[in-house]
């Protein structure tokens, strides 16, 4: 009698949301962010609070759901943005503002949970503009941008260049390559968002100049009106 195995196929399926669970979130402000817990809720649930420390270390609740009178409280800071899925324990921060950046930890029960949630706000960065500097070298120019985060160059090709980092910023110098259609741009990211400016050409920054034969200047006929007086 032959013996078989049986093999048990396991098939994983997960789900993909904007939710964050356990991990370090960079978000601009206006932008909208989800946490949940990473396991499902242990029934009964009776009760779930989420609560934010700040950078000074002041901690408030967010937001509370209580079974015994069904009702959803939020803290003043996060009213009429925040809801909370009592099915689920996510909850959800809308308009985000950089007064919500900071530590986020959820109770249910009444018993902290070991998950933590590190939210940063930013402000948006703005979009930038190309300053052209002149050298001594007509065929060479000085490309700065101004920001105090990541300065990201780049060309028409999409090559990523390397710039020189300047008090405030960063400089690219660039040379005439015979390429009218060549340009460069200059992208602003902080982690939160990003800004690219708008494109500087390269037959904008390199003005013609005279090379090969010289040409004789023109000169001018001058007509002279003789009047004779009798």
């Amino acid at each position: 009698m032959s013996l078989r195995r049986l093999a048990l196929v396991s098939i994983v399926v997960f789900f993909t949301t904007d939710a964050v669970s356990g991990e370090d979130v960079m978000k601009a402000v206006g932008d909208e962010v989800s946490f949940r817990p990473d396991k499902p809720l242990p029934p009964p649930v009776s009760s779930i609070c989420w609560k934010h420390r700040n950078s000074a270390g002041g901690v408030v609740k967010a937001i509370e759901w209580d079974e015994e009178d069904g009702l959803v409280i939020p803290n003043p800071r996060f009213r009429d943005i925040t809801t909370l899925d009592n099915n689920t324990g996510q909850i959800t921060i809308t308009k985000l503002k950089v007064e919500h950046s900071g530590f986020y930890t959820i109770e249910i029960n009444s018993k902290a949970q070991e998950q933590s949630f590190t939210l940063t706000v930013k402000e948006p960065v703005p979009k930038p503009v190309i300053k052209i500097e002149k050298t001594g070298n007509p065929d060479v120019l000085y490309l700065r941008c101004e920001y105090n985060e990541t300065i990201i160059w780049k060309n028409s090709t999409g090559e990523t260049l390397t710039g020189s980092p300047m008090t405030k910023g960063e400089s690219l110098t660039v040379k005439e390559n015979g390429d009218p259609g060549n340009f460069y741009t200059c992208t602003l990211d902080n982690g939160a968002s990003k800004e690219t400016s708008d494109p500087v050409y390269e037959k904008n920054l390199f003005k013609e100049s005279n090379k090969g034969c010289a040409v004789a200047p023109v000169i001018p006929w001058i007509t002279v009106v003789i009047i004779l007086v009798l």
